[in-house]
């Protein structure tokens, strides 16, 4: 997404704590592993905040944490209880763990989980993800309530969006406006 838009790591990381974010995810869905880690490794040294990494979990080293997608964790079993068992057996309790969540199901089978937090969407729809099922809109808090977890609300989220039960997804188009 920030290459598509012509904003560096390094302008991106400076928006982020001008906007006062505690906790970035790294997203690249098509780089390969080593250019991932090379991304982790810079921007811990320009970023002395959380540094979570998506999908990655061989990277988990190089940040604070992993999340993963219901995908991502169907790949790795089945059963979703069975995969998160698997991820936090590498993902230790000194790191962060994180899933996406798209309803309230999946919200109350996360309340079961070893989690940190849970990334609840999508808010709306975004430029990275236009096949979004299930845009939450002003649902997305009263979902939000039921998680015991830490929520982050995820897709689609800009600066101006308010929330009374969720934190913000930095990583979105939302320092991007």
């Amino acid at each position: 997404m920030l290459d598509s838009k012509g904003i560096s790591i390094d302008e991106y990381i400076t928006l982020a704590k001008e906007n006062s974010a505690q906790m970035i995810q790294y997203r690249n869905k098509n780089a390969d592993i080593e250019f991932i880690k090379e991304q982790l490794i810079h921007i811990r040294t320009i970023y002395d905040g959380f540094l979570i990494v998506n999908d990655a979990i061989e990277l988990v080293e190089y940040c604070d944490g992993v999340h993963l997608g219901q995908e991502d964790l169907l790949s790795i079993d089945e059963d979703i209880v069975k995969a998160v068992r698997m991820v936090r057996s590498v993902v230790t309790e000194d790191k962060i763990l994180g899933i996406s969540t798209h309803n309230k199901e999946e919200v109350l089978q996360a309340n079961t989980l070893d989690l940190n937090y849970i990334g609840l969407g999508a808010y709306r729809s975004t430029d990275t993800k236009k096949d979004i099922i299930g845009i939450l809109g002003d649902s997305l808090e009263g979902i939000a309530q039921e998680s015991k977890h830490l929520v982050a609300a995820i897709g689609g989220v800009r600066l101006d969006d308010e929330f009374t039960h969720v934190t913000y997804n930095v990583i979105g188009s939302g320092l991007l406006k």
